[in-house]
């Protein structure tokens, strides 16, 4: 079968679109083929007279190439050998016949087939000794590419020394000489045969260069892998010898190469941080697997790495959505709320406000710890809880050094890590707790923990390299502020949490607890009801506390109860009133702190601050013949022992007044006596209260029953002030007491006191221990007049009772 002749003598033939091979007239070639395009074309020469066009493609990822994808220049070749090597792939053999030009595709399905125009071969313009030149230099120029060591059969060296035709000598270089197909189609394009040569020559130069510059390259790899060729031999037994014993350290080496990647990538870091964590990975990639320091370093990048170095969170700093937050989650603790909230709004001028640390001191159960967490959903913080209670090691809070065993990161650094931010809140839990040992004191740790100044470049013993705290709200708790060394406390802004009244204990269990105690339970309203009886029941009669947590497990073993009753089948809902209570918690275990009920002589009613809370503290002074021995019980603390040798020595300088027999220290014994004496009591507030039990049991004056006091006392007789006001005036009120005797230093503390409070008591503040003996005793001083005239709007007499307008 002939091919179609146009009338310009043009051909029409099935065309191969070469990958990056060009076939040169006069030389063999090996072409393998997987298209089945080329296929159907090969096929369709081979049914014809053998003859196809093989033209090269301009880039060879192109799978379906169209005309434009196609040099113009090819050569028509004659198919010799046509293998399979496989079921998609063959190989064959062609013989370049002579060159054609592309003049268009005529067809590209189900192959490509072109028509084409033989050129022909034009006459040669150059003297023999430019071509006689020329092909010394493609000689000269293989010489130079054999020196550089590549394996060239003899044959074709042979070959290349005895050939003189040019077209012959180029197209036995380009056929087995690797070189870039851009330069054969350049070859094969250009018409003038001395052009041609100069070409070969360029390229030949080009690759020699090229694989001067591969064998340098190889040489130095070379020379690296000899110096390292036995550790590695080494380390590879080592390792095998470990994974068949099934020891050592299952380190991923492609984990290991991505650690300087890793470290790379971390924006908010110093310097010479990034620089001493790169100098930990490359000593990593020395490191032979099975050592202990593969394990060291190992852990140390994996902790450092860990770090949330550039994550945080944005701040949410709407102060109506805070409150509303604050307020769903707590009732009562305006204080607390008052201050998150100024935080909030100073935030909103200026974000990058540092430094502030809150110090939440009150008593157990009173929400310190919970009203951290809200704060931090109201700002939309990472909340981390650090538990400091116990600790005794510095390295708890700075971290231990790699060198030894076991060694980890301190618990600021770790809480940091577990938040997964750099800028959460960190809630410091129970501060006054720590205590101090041989390994240290940690609380001269956390001085650079809750320094704003010096936190920015926090360095934890384990990861070495400086972290910034300085983005962290850091919010501490604390039951007292005794117990916390001055330079730490020096560092917080202290606010106080008081005991709850027992209004807000009533709201906190009907509006949070009950609740979220149903909900736990999985009840709802209908099927558990309190009464609000039953909650004031349950706060006066089976609580004594400052907060509401024994309160909350009250409520939660009723819900137990109730769903004990429901599965049995007695009941389908329970309702609790104060009248059924005892059927379900038992007897009543407090009946409370009550006043007597007669104006009592030798008993006043003082005032106590305890971890709970403040408590009535009815103390009792008997006197009896004897020879001056003062006895004091109750498990009394040094302070109230000279407290009361001071109210003692007061009332020997004021006996006179009020008909006390001035030897009263010599012929009577004194017998103080607190109640409950397995409780310790300390402290220096009763001293006021001490001298009033005197004065009534020597001179036989009975005390207002319904008056309570405190306040300490000097040899003088000046009534000193006092702390815990708050609490001792809730428990005043708790307990009946209509009046309560105070320091006059004390007045700006019923601030604080809840207006519920204030309306239920009348407050007297008293500068002197006198001023206290005329408010509290039922009678008049025996020895002197009644005062004509008094202070201006201050007291008024009415049915016999003293009461203090403020």
């Amino acid at each position: 079968m002939a091919y179609k002749v146009t009338a310009k003598c043009n051909l029409t033939m099935p065309v191969i679109a070469a990958r990056g091979t060009v076939v040169f007239p006069k030389s063999f070639q090996h072409l393998d083929i997987s298209r089945p395009k080329t296929i159907a074309a090969i096929r369709k020469a081979m049914d014809g007279n053998r003859k196809i066009f093989v033209v090269a493609q301009r880039n060879i990822m192109i799978e379906d190439p169209s005309e434009n994808d196609l040099y113009t220049v090819g050569t028509v070749v004659e198919l010799k050998q046509f293998v399979k090597r496989s079921e998609t792939e063959y190989r064959i053999m062609v013989r370049g016949d002579y060159k054609a030009q592309l003049i268009s595709l005529t067809s590209t399905t189900p192959y490509l087939e072109a028509e084409i125009k033989r050129i022909p071969n034009k006459r040669q313009h150059a003297t023999e000794v430019e071509l006689e030149a020329a092909i010394r230099a493609v000689k000269q120029a293989f010489q130079a590419y054999l020196i550089i060591g590549q394996k060239i059969s003899r044959d074709l060296i042979l070959s290349v020394e005895t050939e003189q035709d040019p077209n012959s000598l180029l197209s036995l270089l380009t056929t087995h000489i690797p070189m870039k197909y851009e330069a054969r189609q350049a070859m094969l394009e250009e018409p003038n045969v001395l052009e041609r040569l100069h070409l070969l020559v360029n390229a030949l130069t080009e690759e020699a260069a090229v694989l001067s510059l591969e064998k340098e390259i190889f040489e130095k790899v070379q020379d690296n892998i000899d110096q390292n060729q036995r550790e590695y031999f080494l380390r590879e037994q080592m390792r095998v010898i470990h994974e068949e014993l099934g020891t050592g350290p299952d380190v991923d080496e492609e984990e290991q190469a991505n650690y300087i990647e890793k470290i790379q990538a971390i924006q908010h870091i110093s310097e010479d941080a990034k620089a001493k964590l790169i100098s930990e990975a490359k000593r990593l990639e020395k490191m032979p697997p099975g050592s202990h320091e593969t394990y060291v370093i190992t852990n140390y990048l994996d902790t450092c790495l860990d770090l949330p170095w550039d994550n945080f969170t944005v701040d949410s700093l709407d102060v109506k959505a805070a409150k509303k937050q604050l307020d769903k989650d707590h009732y009562g603790l305006e204080k607390v709320k008052e201050r998150i909230l100024e935080n909030l709004a100073v935030r909103q001028f200026a974000p990058d406000l540092k430094g502030q640390i809150i110090c939440l001191v009150g008593p157990p159960g009173v929400g310190k710890t919970s009203i951290a967490s809200s704060v931090a959903k109201a700002m939309n913080r990472r909340f981390v809880r650090i538990a400091l209670g116990g600790i005794s090691d510095e390295s708890d809070i700075r971290g231990h050094r790699k060198t030894y065993v076991g060694a980890m990161p301190g618990r600021i650094i770790a809480g940091i890590k577990q938040s997964k931010s750099r800028n959460p809140l960190v809630l410091l839990d129970e501060i006054d707790k720590m205590g101090s040992s041989f390994k240290g004191d940690p609380s001269s740790a956390m001085l650079e923990v809750l320094d704003g100044e010096q936190n920015a470049t926090f360095v934890d013993h384990y990861i070495e390299v400086p972290f910034d705290l300085s983005e962290c709200l850091f919010i501490t708790t604390a039951n007292s502020l005794s117990t916390i060394p001055v330079p730490l406390l020096d560092r917080m802004e202290v606010i106080e949490l008081s005991s709850y009244t027992m209004e807000e204990k009533f709201h906190i269990c009907k509006e949070h607890l009950i609740p979220k105690q149903r909900k736990k339970h999985g009840m709802d309203a209908k099927t558990i009801r309190f009464t609000d009886d039953a909650i004031y029941s349950m706060i006066d009669h089976y609580t004594r506390e400052a907060g509401v947590r024994k309160l909350e497990r009250l409520v939660a073993s009723l819900c137990r109860k109730t769903a004990k009753i429901i599965a049995e089948g007695e009941a389908k809902s329970v309702r609790f009133t104060a009248k059924n209570l005892e059927k379900y918690l038992g007897p009543k275990k407090y009946l409370g702190d009550k006043i007597p009920d007669i104006d009592p002589i030798g008993l006043v009613n003082g005032l106590a601050w305890t971890s709970v809370g403040g408590e009535l503290l009815q103390i009792e002074a008997g006197i009896m013949d004897g020879k001056g021995i003062v006895q004091l019980t109750g498990s009394l603390g040094d302070v109230m022992k000279e407290s009361a040798n001071t109210a003692i020595s007061f009332v020997r300088s004021i006996a006179a007044k009020y008909g006390i027999p001035t030897d009263f220290y010599q012929k009577k014994d004194i017998h103080i006596h607190l109640p409950e004496g397995a409780v310790p009591k300390d402290g220096p507030s009763a001293g006021v209260a001490l001298a009033t039990v005197l004065v009534s049991a020597l001179a036989g004056i009975p005390i207002r029953r319904d008056v309570a006091m405190t306040g300490e006392i000097t040899l003088r007789g000046r009534d000193l002030p006092i702390g815990g006001l708050k609490e001792k005036a809730i428990a005043a009120y708790k307990s009946g007491v209509k009046t309560v005797l105070i320091p006059y230093d004390n007045q700006p503390d019923l601030e604080e006191v809840d207006q519920a409070v204030k309306d239920a008591l009348t407050f007297i503040p008293c500068k002197t221990a006198e001023e206290v003996l005329e408010y509290a005793l039922v009678q008049p001083r025996t020895d002197q007049k009644p005062q004509k005239k008094r202070r201006k709007g201050s007291l008024s007499e009415k049915n016999g009772s003293v009461t203090y307008e403020i």
